[in-house]
């Protein structure tokens, strides 16, 4: 399978920002130059076979593209970072991509080349799609997690295939003869015509049950629960979700497993707002702190900090703490955290405070002189630009 270092658009030999139909043209050059039938035997063609079909499947679908493309094979997780893209055996990628092969009468019918499911494998569970809710604490390190699933899992008495006594208890399909599909043939002035469709009576297993599992009744699989390790990568935002492959339901006697998409929910914070990687956290100030200045704690996503407020500070001042955002996904840059500053004015006032504020009132230093702010306000600047 391709590296953790193998970017996904060398191995198809195109470049970034190829259309979807240039894409899908480059794969099919790629697997028929490695296809295993052309070079039976070589265990590299196999690989290069199957490293293709990885890249295929994630820059075939728009949202794997966009987060391959933003954040690499990290921002996959368990859809496709370096651990293959789930394919068991060369029949699977046929399986998966049989828009592409399925035509091709070169690598029809049986083989590896046979688009349609493999006799006596069962049919395929359906995927599961669960929903994850993190705080930005755990965002920002990462997390493991553990989620009990209510699925179909396969039946411990037969072992998943359905019948009482294994392979013993099938027999083969009466009306497919074991072929698992069936084929009409339709004569008109333009030739034959040949409809091919999976068996109705076998659902195109090629085989019947004869004597079913007194526990699932021949489905090969029962009602339970599971429970599974998830690893939250550092970094992620909601919206994002990872895909575990096999996790999903089992399949009908042992017909291959569905999938798991656990789809990542930000919990709202009580003193942060997420923006990107930044975290802005909002500090109210008395106004004797912010004239006289002081040193506040503030909580950050990593416990409480010390931050150190200059004297005559004005509301609406935004203070930076770097490093003290998010990390980015497989990378090293972090965010920052940012303090936006306001000064808090008093709602209520007794007859002794408000005797003082009106002797204040009067003094030149109340007096509001915007201009001596370090930031001057947007129209101020923009009427020295013109003047200037």
């Amino acid at each position: 399978m391709a590296t953790e270092t193998t970017d996904f658009y060398e191995i198809l030999g195109v470049e970034r920002d190829a259309s979807p139909e240039a894409i899908k043209k480059a794969y099919r050059k790629r697997a028929m130059e490695s296809h295993p039938d052309r070079n039976p035997g070589d265990a590299e063609a196999e690989r290069r076979f199957k490293e293709a079909a990885e890249a295929y499947e994630v820059l075939s679908d728009a949202d794997k593209r966009a987060r391959y493309d933003r954040f690499g094979r990290q921002g996959l997780g368990g859809a496709a970072s370096g651990g293959g893209a789930g394919f068991n055996d060369i029949s699977d990628i046929f399986s998966a991509f049989s828009d592409i092969f399925g035509q091709d009468p070169r690598f029809s019918g049986g083989g590896f080349g046979g688009a349609r499911r493999r006799r006596g494998q069962g049919r395929p569970g359906s995927d599961l799609r669960v929903r994850l809710e993190l705080t930005l604490e755990e965002i920002a390190e990462g997390v493991e997690r553990q989620l009990k699933l209510r699925k179909f899992i396969a039946c411990e008495v037969c072992d998943g295939s359905g019948a009482e006594n294994g392979d013993a208890g099938f027999e083969t399909c009466p009306t497919c003869a074991g072929q698992g599909e069936v084929r009409t043939v339709t004569n008109s002035i333009l030739g034959q015509f040949v409809n091919v469709q999976p068996c109705p009576t076998c659902a195109g297993e090629g085989r019947i049950v004869v004597d079913k599992c007194s526990v699932c009744e021949g489905e090969g699989r029962t009602k339970g629960e599971e429970t599974i390790t998830v690893e939250v990568p550092a970094g992620v935002s909601g919206g994002h979700y990872l895909q575990i492959r096999g996790a999903g339901n089992a399949g009908v006697r042992g017909g291959a497993p569905g999938n798991l998409r656990v789809e990542i929910n930000e919990t709202p914070h009580e003193d942060f707002a997420r923006d990107g990687l930044d975290v802005l956290h909002d500090l109210h100030l008395s106004f004797p702190d912010a004239a006289l200045g002081t040193e506040v704690d503030v909580p950050t996503l990593r416990g409480r900090a010390k931050l150190r407020i200059d004297p005559g500070i004005q509301s609406g001042r935004v203070l930076r703490m770097r490093g003290r955002g998010l990390p980015e996904i497989g990378g090293g840059r972090k965010g920052d955290q940012m303090v936006h500053v306001h000064v808090w004015t008093p709602q209520t006032l007794s007859p002794a405070l408000t005797e003082a504020l009106e002797q204040l009132r009067l003094e030149p230093e109340m007096t509001p002189k915007p201009e001596s702010r370090e930031k001057r306000s947007f129209f101020s600047r923009v009427k020295d630009a013109f003047a200037g």
